[in-house]
């Protein structure tokens, strides 16, 4: 879960890589916090998509399997 903290620290470490170099705990904490970032992204998304219904003009569910079946992913 992404706080608005991790977000403040993401955008502070940005705003110092473009005024001066980081140093090397910096950037892993860096590199650390935006893969935590993208992860939840990935996930929301991942929760999103599998919430998708599909039907036709009938009213007939038509959701692929694939969208159906979450063990594949």
């Amino acid at each position: 879960m992404v706080t608005e903290k991790m977000i403040a620290r993401i955008n502070q470490l940005a705003r110092k890589q473009k005024s001066e170099d980081l140093t090397a705990e910096e950037r892993a904490e860096q590199q650390r916090l935006r893969r935590s970032y993208l992860d939840a992204i990935k996930e929301n998304l991942r929760h999103h998509i599998e919430g998708i219904k599909v039907v036709n003009e009938e009213g007939n569910d038509i959701t692929p399997e694939k969208l159906t079946d979450k063990s594949k992913y």
